[in-house]
């Protein structure tokens, strides 16, 4: 299904794959707000939907903005409360890139009214779709899982210190899904050696994740967080790489078809 902010994969197994940074469109009125750089979208989420397109033929649903972060962010909060107090965060309408700089042009950035009109136009419709899939899925299966996935260079000062675990599996300290789903998530980690790993660190899960994980109500969510460099170079043009995603495949392959295959 085409939507002008999202494309939209119906799959049959209650499972849902929202990639809500993989967008790298701006609009062509805001392109004069923004400074030069920006137009290149450097910290998209990139190539997340060719990674996870094994998914689909596993009867997985999909959901994938076409938009950029750069113009609304939808894994934060449409209240735009931090996810990460005390650390750097980038905001629901971001204003800087994840190197800290300044991502508009001098008195560029957007107002209330401008933030209310990209949250009308651009989050709502993905968060209406999303919620929408996760009800359908949930009503046909009587639960439904939700993998939020992200990727993220590996290495960003301002937003973290030293280099970041390849894999970063974040399911609200626990609150977003089942523990024994948590546990068979953290064992198919565990169970390899080529990728650092962690649960619940620096990444925790975002809005999507915190929001829509609700165990006790049957919907049960995580986030992945990946580092660019398990699969692509880092650098401009952020190229990807058929050997490293190779090698990254078969973990990302486990982890969803071990949530496919778990029963509450």
């Amino acid at each position: 299904m085409n939507h002008d902010v999202y494309t939209l994969h119906r799959g049959d197994k209650p499972l849902l794959i929202s990639l809500p940074h993989v967008g790298t469109l701006l609009p062509d009125d805001q392109k004069e707000r923004y400074v030069g750089r920006a137009l290149a979208v450097e910290d998209t989420d990139w190539h997340l939907d060719r990674l996870y397109g094994f998914a689909r033929e596993l009867g997985a649903t999909m959901l994938v903005p076409r938009y950029s972060r750069y113009l609304i962010d939808l894994n934060r909060p449409p209240e735009n409360v931090p996810m990460y107090p005390g650390a750097n965060n980038t905001e629901l309408c971001p204003t800087r890139f994840f190197t800290g700089d300044a991502l508009y042009r001098e008195g560029q950035a957007p107002d209330a009214a401008e933030i209310t009109r990209r949250l009308t136009n651009y989050w709502w419709p993905y968060h209406d779709a999303l919620n929408t899939e996760l009800n359908r899925l949930r009503a046909a299966h009587g639960h439904v899982l939700l993998f939020d996935g992200h990727s993220i260079k590996s290495e960003l000062p301002w937003l973290f210190d030293g280099r970041l675990w390849d894999l970063n599996l974040g399911t609200a300290a626990g609150r977003s899904c089942a523990p024994d789903l948590r546990l068979a998530l953290a064992a198919v980690l565990a169970g390899q050696q080529r990728f650092t790993h962690i649960v619940d660190g620096r990444f925790k899960g975002g809005h999507i994740t915190r929001h829509y994980g609700r165990p006790e109500q049957g919907i049960h969510a995580v986030q992945l967080e990946m580092c660019w460099s398990t699969y692509m170079d880092e650098a401009a043009a952020f190229a990807w790489h058929d050997d490293r995603a190779a090698q990254v495949e078969p973990v990302l392959r486990r982890l969803v078809q071990t949530m496919l295959d778990w029963v509450p």
